[in-house]
């Protein structure tokens, strides 16, 4: 009675620790993408805050057809 109350006794099954390997990877490869992406951003919002002159304010903007 106390098997079927635990499962059986044969151990973990290997597709099961596959899986959990596998889905452990994707995990850490999603997390080191968004610290990627993050520092793109970071970088790319540098950029736009400098005074490198990329971005126009409004009131200085010229009409492209007047």
């Amino acid at each position: 009675m106390a098997k079927a109350l635990f499962g059986h006794v044969g151990g973990a099954d290997p597709r099961i620790v596959a899986e959990i390997r596998r889905l452990q990877q994707r995990v850490r490869d999603l997390e080191a993408e968004v610290v990627r992406l993050q520092a793109d951003n970071d970088a790319l919002a540098a950029a736009t805050h400098g005074d490198n002159g990329l971005i126009v304010p409004a009131q200085e903007r010229e009409p492209a057809l007047t």
